[in-house]
């Protein structure tokens, strides 16, 4: 990565990614933490829908100011379009090819690219590209995003995202509608 997309990606992972000053006791001060390429936090393997994730920041790491996940898609597509209540979410293109909805808005997203879905705004995102994508997904505060990944983690029929109402409302979340349609000619 170059320079200056180094610090692109650092001026806005810092802008969008606040977190609260308070004081902290010994009990809940942040520490360093350091995941390895490639490795999960707790070195273990999460897979949701058509994709697998490797938690790199925890709830518990950042005293539920943040929580950090490296999502590796292995076929086209993406979650149903949903909101959070609780957390604001920030994607950061690493690898592929991506189309995000925020809210109205259409977005194309490539290696570099990021963007945030403010909560309360409706958004879905998925992957378009050929070979492997992976993006950084960040969820600011943490919330309850770390428990919704690790409850409803488990291959489903066909590899499609969980689509159950009442669960994502369980996890201060809500289903809007169908994931993203995508159009297999701008898209093959």
């Amino acid at each position: 990565m170059q320079d200056l997309d180094r610090r692109a990606f650092l001026g806005t992972a810092l802008a969008t990614l606040p977190f609260a000053m308070q004081a902290q006791t010994d009990e809940t001060k942040v520490k360093p933490v350091r995941v390895p390429s490639g490795d999960d936090r707790s070195g273990e393997r999460h897979v949701i829908g058509v994709s697998s994730t490797a938690f790199k920041v925890s709830t518990e790491d950042s005293a539920g100011a943040l929580f950090v996940i490296e999502h590796a898609s292995r076929k086209k597509g993406g979650p149903p379009r949903h909101l959070h209540h609780t957390e604001n979410e920030w994607f950061y293109v690493v690898e592929g090819e991506y189309i995000a909805e925020i809210g109205s808005q259409r977005f194309q997203l490539k290696p570099g690219d990021s963007i945030l879905a403010p909560r309360e705004v409706p958004h879905a995102w998925a992957y378009v590209g050929e070979g492997p994508g992976k993006l950084l997904i960040a969820f600011a505060p943490a919330g309850k995003m770390e428990a919704f990944f690790r409850d409803n983690e488990k291959p489903r029929d066909q590899g499609v995202y969980l689509d159950d109402a009442a669960v994502y409302r369980a996890y201060g979340l809500e289903l809007i509608g169908p994931p993203l349609a995508i159009d297999t000619a701008a898209h093959p």
